[in-house]
């Protein structure tokens, strides 16, 4: 896992708008969406980039089984 940490307030600013990378935090870890097509434009399904997303990721579809193949960032501190 990459060492670097973002506070919520740090991750809100990777939202994919204007140029920005696209990250979403999920249990702790930071995950770079910005070159997943589904979040292009930092949006998917009504979820935004920038965001800890933990509580929605368990009712989506495909669930966790996704995460292994995303590039970690760093991780979530409170």
């Amino acid at each position: 896992m990459a060492d670097r940490e973002f506070t919520l307030d740090e991750l809100k600013q990777y939202d994919g708008q204007n140029g920005n990378k696209a990250y979403v935090a999920i249990d702790g870890v930071v995950y770079d969406m910005t070159d997943v097509k589904p979040w292009a434009g930092g949006k998917h399904h009504g979820n935004t980039a920038g965001n800890d997303l933990s509580e929605v990721i368990p009712h989506a579809p495909h669930k966790k089984s996704v995460l292994p193949k995303l590039p970690v960032v760093g991780k979530l501190i409170k």
